[in-house]
């Protein structure tokens, strides 16, 4: 495991070791794509290879797929799996409701798919991701390329009429071209404020032509794992209404976690 970690980077690694933790041998996991899924790719990888923990796991990014595979994970498509045990991926924002934001990495309609295909989502995060009200981070609109000015265009009209602070609508870029997902469509990115009803909106959304999903993830996930720089986690389960709080201690090499 690297030495010297960033704050923000110990926060995730934290968060990520934590949430393995809930993964057994023979369940069917579905993996999220981002930096901080990226930790719990290789944790998992590391429980394949030290423990024998036997998993199928369903990536939801071509580039998540290729590191499960790096790490020795067996990968499955949705398909082939059909229904999942459980998803564990990282977030852009959540509120108290364990509402989120989604699709920073712009993978929103695969995490989507798999999440809502699964028993239980874990969500793990560092602890800058927890907001009292979605719509800081850029809201990610999945849209068909054919017409996509128009479908901007109807977004725009539709926002007027909803309790959001901004309105302004960009086509996310990759360098000097638009951005492409992993199933050929481009991502519209909101820039809303804040979002006074994200179930209200997210709704809306979905009943533009030319909208193929929205990064508004509402009552799909179960569990959050926050982490902490100083490698405090904190579990909130919404169904229970518990919260957990524990530390995953470092040793003094820098390369040693062992859970307390």
């Amino acid at each position: 495991m690297p030495a010297n970690l960033s704050p923000v980077e110990m926060a995730k690694y934290v968060a990520a070791k934590k949430a393995v933790e809930f993964v057994e041998s023979g369940m069917r996991v579905g993996l999220g794509t981002g930096s901080t899924a990226a930790w719990m790719v290789r944790l998992l990888g590391e429980r394949v290879r030290q423990e024998g923990l036997r998993i199928t796991g369903v990536p939801t990014s071509a580039r998540t797929a290729a590191l499960a595979r790096a790490e020795g994970i067996e990968v499955v498509t949705l398909d082939e799996a059909r229904w999942l045990d459980l998803t564990i991926d990282g977030t852009d924002e959540f509120d108290p409701e364990l509402n989120l934001i989604k699709g920073g990495g712009g993978a929103l309609l695969q995490e989507k798919i798999v999440a809502t295909a699964s028993d239980q989502m874990i969500v793990i995060a560092d602890v800058g991701k927890e907001v009292a009200h979605l719509g800081a981070f850029p809201l990610p609109i999945e849209v068909i390329g054919f017409g996509w000015q128009t479908s901007k265009a109807l977004i725009g009209e539709m926002l007027a009429a909803l309790d959001v602070l901004g309105r302004e609508i960009t086509l996310r870029m990759d360098g000097d071209r638009p951005y492409t997902t992993d199933e050929g469509n481009r991502i519209l990115d909101l820039h809303l404020g804040r979002i006074g009803n994200p179930r209200q909106l997210a709704l809306a959304l979905n009943q533009v032509p030319g909208v193929v999903e929205n990064g508004l993830f509402i009552d799909i996930c179960d569990r959050v794992i926050i982490g902490h720089g100083d490698g405090r986690v904190e579990v909130r389960d919404i169904t229970t209404g518990t919260v957990e709080r524990g530390r995953i201690e470092i040793a003094e090499t820098g390369n040693v976690f062992t859970d307390l």
